[in-house]
């Protein structure tokens, strides 16, 4: 029971200290929380709480505050994910349902994430290296030149001109087209660029010129890693929420937000459903004051990127978690429908 009654007031402090951005006292959580005793056993609470690291007294007052192990406790033992509300879910799904394309939809979760959560929001673009050809296409521009489209499964467009030694017949581009989409169509890129290289030697001698600077041309488009390199940021005004200490805890934000590579490794690896790192969890002691909620995405289930939010780690994990969860989730939904 007092195990229990710990973790309620440790919840509580939290709760307050997010809303308020001031430190916590017995008296405060008297008023505010029907916690059923007294200000003196909750000072107490609070003191063994404090000795076993979960709180801290930034000042000589009674307030307290909660440390990187008192979020973390609360996140994996006493967080409960908010709703979304109605206008929320609707806001997701009207906001990203009018993109275009890939480079729109990340653009879209950018934005509606930022705005969700009043954080700086990271989306990383799909990696083609995960996904699937769903669609091919060859088609005959003026003189020797072919145009070659390829549409992943991740919604993204790839175009690529060849210019060809000689006019390729129109039988033999369709030929080829149709070998092409037996050979790669629902394979990851991957695979499916080494699929195209036992396609050359099918045709005849005459025709495979052509058919190798196609081929190799597309392989080249299917083994294609840059988007797996690429974010997107949105919502650097939010950094105003981390206060005043500029070189604390804003700088090292900004510079993060400068290195690809680093907004990459926040994010980590890909998991199911929100994951939080908090402080030094984020493997960086410059981002010690900030909180990383991230998830993976993509289609029926599969992990095509990661997206989530960077903020202080006086956040409200709750309603970050549900937000990110949220988008996430829709913009995997957009991808499975193509």
């Amino acid at each position: 029971m007092i195990e229990d009654r710990r973790l309620n007031v440790l919840r509580a402090i939290v709760e307050d200290y997010v809303a308020t951005q001031e430190p916590v006292g017995s008296k405060a959580l008297v008023e505010r929380h029907r916690l059923g005793v007294s200000s003196a056993t909750i000072r107490n609470d609070m003191a063994a709480l404090e000795d076993e690291g979960y709180l801290t007294a930034p000042h000589t007052s009674a307030g307290r505050i909660p440390t990187d192990k008192g979020y973390r406790m609360f996140v994996d033992r006493l967080a409960e994910v908010k709703a979304l509300s109605v206008a929320e879910r609707r806001a997701i799904e009207t906001f990203l349902s009018g993109a275009i394309d890939v480079d729109d939809i990340v653009m879209r979760s950018v934005k509606i994430l930022a705005q969700l959560t009043n954080q700086v929001a990271i989306v990383q673009y799909p990696s083609l290296t995960r996904s699937t050809v769903r669609h091919v296409e060859l088609v005959a521009l003026e003189g020797s030149r072919v145009l070659i489209v390829v549409i992943t499964s991740s919604g993204r467009v790839e175009q690529r001109i060849v210019e060809l030694a000689q006019t390729p017949g129109e039988g033999l581009l369709s030929d080829l087209k149709s070998r092409i989409v037996r050979a790669t169509l629902g394979e990851r890129l991957p695979e499916a660029s080494l699929r195209l290289a036992e396609l050359i030697d099918t045709f005849a001698t005459d025709d495979r010129p052509v058919v190798t600077s196609i081929v190799t041309t597309l392989a080249n488009t299917f083994s294609n890693e840059r988007s797996d390199e690429r974010v997107a940021v949105g919502g650097t005004a939010n950094l105003a929420r981390f206060g005043a200490d500029f070189d604390t805890a804003i700088r090292p934000v900004l510079e993060a937000m400068e290195e690809q590579v680093v907004l990459l490794h926040l994010l980590g690896e890909a998991t199911v459903g929100p994951h939080v790192r908090i402080g030094r969890e984020t493997g960086r002691d410059d981002l010690s004051g900030t909180a990383v909620v991230s998830s993976n995405y993509g289609p029926d289930g599969e992990s095509f990127a990661q997206l989530g939010t960077m903020g202080p780690t006086r956040m409200d994990y709750p309603a970050t978690m549900a937000a990110v969860g949220a988008v996430a989730r829709y913009v995997g939904r957009i991808l499975a429908d193509g």
